[in-house]
């Protein structure tokens, strides 16, 4: 341990210890890039040289490169995340791999995720919980295709945060041009998307320079070293406090006296006495209590998961959405049949519209199908390309239309409630997944269904008209 105090803190007072860690800051980060680029051995050095790796993990590891040995070294740190059976063999990440650890400063959960092009939909799953991402660039082959991709997902999924790690920086014999023209490559690229923060740093995860520890090699750059990165990015102005959004996954009724909705929270701050609306149905109530699995609390926000009680009886059932009331309608989400996303299609069997699949949105499951397809958008060079379907892993925008109304906002506001996944009905696997981009829609308006009268109701509407025309609801039937 890096912080003498640290064991003296664990032998003498083992509760403030944990409630010391307890109440450290979580990053969720992933690794995304190429194949190959050097993911799993950059989260393999992070905990090695962090000291984070038990003695027994460490003897297995060892006795395990000398069997599956990709990098000519001694101690294969990637076999410390590709546990698969073919992830060791071929020496490539498949499946996600998530692994925790922890600093003085703050605990981190990391996500390694696969670099083929077959596995981009396991990419898009382990970033959707992520505050940042890591995207590793081979210091040899520069910004390929992967790179492009996983960057633009990383920004359709809302990521602020990216940090550029150029890797392999050994075996360009640590060229400070070779790192230049890499980062003005990417940084041309990345003008194109939505990630505000982005920064770079060159290491080499097989030697260890500037992951930890600076090292020797690398006098000419200035900044921090990766760990340093993570340890000080700022993640907290990122969440939405502002507007308040309650998915309603259950409703608690034990018995007579309580009855509780339950849920985590997506978005904002709730506290108690605040006045609520439930959507879709727009009855108002105020809150309670909220309760929790620690005790009731006077207040809570995003990512708590609560159970809240109202002063008001009113219908609330799985799927509708507690919000605080506001006279701002730009705080209140919409409710819509009719809506625009961004999908990212994960099925091998092409998406075809007009095809009815299951929708799951917050918690509220529905049908519906993707009327029309805006356009692709080809990662390379991010223009719009018309289609008439979608191929595995390919991105397009498209119009989504619901069996029922449900209850959204646009994903850049709000993730919990402007996200969806596309279920195929037959063999319940997620094929898609989307995030809303417009939630405001021309509603497509029912063709009127035409009816024949009976002489019998043609003239007693024309008797209504003519003695009670203060009624003003009936018209002569013709």
């Amino acid at each position: 341990m890096t912080d003498q105090t640290k064991p003296n803190l664990l032998e003498t007072d083992i509760e403030g210890y944990l409630k010391q860690h307890e109440n450290k800051d979580l990053l969720r980060f992933l690794t995304c890039g190429n194949v190959d680029d050097g993911k799993s051995t950059l989260i393999g050095r992070l905990l090695h040289d962090s000291k984070l790796i038990f003695e027994d993990h460490m003897a297995a590891i060892k006795n395990d490169s000398k069997k599956f040995n990709t990098t000519d070294e001694e101690f294969d740190l990637a076999l410390l995340v590709d546990g698969l059976q073919s992830e060791r063999e071929q020496g490539i990440t498949i499946d996600v791999a998530y692994r925790y650890f922890a600093t003085e400063k703050r605990k981190f959960i990391i996500a390694d995720c696969p670099g083929h092009e077959q596995y981009t939909r396991n990419m898009a799953t382990g970033a959707s919980n992520c505050d940042l991402a890591i995207v590793m660039i081979d210091a040899r082959k520069g910004v390929q295709t992967q790179t492009k991709r996983h960057s633009y997902i990383a920004s359709l999924l809302g990521l602020k945060h990216v940090i550029v790690a150029i890797n392999k920086m050994d075996l360009v014999v640590y060229s400070q041009d070779v790192y230049r023209q890499i980062k003005a490559d990417y940084k041309a690229f990345a003008e194109q998307l939505d990630i505000p923060d982005v920064r770079f740093v060159p290491i080499s995860a097989l030697k260890g320079d500037n992951v930890v520890d600076k090292g020797n090699n690398l006098d000419w750059y200035p900044g921090s070293t990766l760990m340093q990165l993570l340890d000080t990015v700022t993640i907290s102005d990122d969440k939405n406090l502002d507007t308040f959004r309650l998915p309603v996954q259950y409703v608690n009724r034990p018995n007579l006296d309580f009855r509780g909705f339950c849920g985590t929270i997506a978005s904002g701050i709730i506290n108690v006495g605040d006045q609520i609306t439930a959507f879709p149905s727009g009855k108002t109530s105020s809150v309670e209590r909220i309760v929790t699995a620690d005790g009731d609390l006077p207040s809570a926000f995003a990512g708590q998961a609560i159970t809240l009680t109202l002063k008001d009886e009113i219908d609330i059932s799985r799927g509708d959405v507690i919000v605080r009331s506001t006279a701002d309608q730009k705080q209140l989400p919409t409710t819509s049949s009719n809506f625009a996303a961004t999908i990212v299609w994960m099925a091998d069997a092409a998406m075809q519209p007009g095809k009815e699949y299951e929708l799951k949105i917050g918690t509220k499951n529905t049908f519906g199908k993707i009327s029309n397809i805006n356009h692709r958008i080809d990662v390379n060079t991010l223009q719009q390309i018309d289609a008439s379907e979608l191929q595995l892993n390919e991105i397009a925008n498209c119009i989504i239309e619901t069996a029922a109304p449900v209850v959204i906002d646009q994903y850049s506001q709000v993730v919990g409630t402007g996200s969806l996944i596309i279920i195929d009905r037959l063999t319940n696997v997620t094929v898609g997944a989307g995030m809303i981009t417009n939630t405001m829609l021309e509603a497509h308006s029912p063709q009127p269904i035409a009816r024949t009268y009976t002489d019998a109701e043609i003239a007693l509407n024309k008797y209504i008209r003519e003695h009670y025309p203060e009624w003003g609801c009936c018209e002569v039937l013709k």
